[in-house]
């Protein structure tokens, strides 16, 4: 699909987002529920609510609502969250307009999902996005998602240049328990994502 002209807008603003989803313009949509989030389900079965932050299309909160999960998934683009809320069907009352940063968004959470939000963020934000999400995540749940790598600095999507730039976000408050590989990305990640599984420490 050819990338359709867009104004230029900072990728922290709604605005920026708002414009893709309204031109139908999101290949980082897989539009399915990705096999290692079934498998984290499974086995590590969240005992408390969970948080998809930049849900999107909103497959992933449907099957984890589908699951009996007590999810909620929030965007600031209303765009996507119309898109979400017809995949969500049912489960539509759990979105939420809402920012990822503001302190009104509640929590603690069990588990927050990571799925192309991180590589969503400026990197000028990220320090700021692993304080947050260390104070979202109760002490013994989870951040587990797919995390970007790759080469340069343009984005979205913005890679992570490897291991040594995630851990030192996270490792203050998080052990890292998994790092798998991904069978099934779709073409925008592909070879270039990881699935990671970070415990949340105890609290002091």
């Amino acid at each position: 699909m050819a990338t359709p002209e867009f104004t230029r807008t900072d990728p922290a603003l709604p605005e920026f987002w708002e414009m893709r989803y309204r031109a139908g313009f999101a290949p980082w949509e897989a539009g399915a529920v990705p096999a290692r989030l079934r498998e984290h389900v499974a086995g590590w079965r969240p005992q408390g609510p969970v948080l998809v932050p930049g849900c999107g299309s909103g497959h992933d909160v449907r099957f984890l609502a589908d699951a009996g999960l007590d999810v909620l998934g929030i965007d600031f683009s209303a765009a996507a969250l119309a898109l979400a809320a017809s995949v969500a069907g049912p489960h539509a009352g759990r979105l939420r307009r809402a920012d990822f940063f503001d302190p009104a968004l509640g929590g603690p959470f069990d588990l927050v999902y990571e799925r192309a939000f991180l590589c969503a963020l400026p990197r000028r934000l990220w320090p700021a996005w692993g304080e947050r999400v260390a104070g979202l995540v109760a002490p013994g749940g989870f951040l587990a998602g797919f995390f970007y790598f790759d080469e340069g600095e343009r984005g979205p999507p913005f890679p992570l240049h490897g291991p040594g730039e995630l851990g030192p976000l996270l490792q203050a408050h998080f052990v890292l328990e998994a790092d798998l590989d991904v069978p099934d990305s779709i073409p925008v990640f592909a070879g270039r994502e990881r699935w990671m599984r970070w415990r949340r420490k105890p609290a002091i």
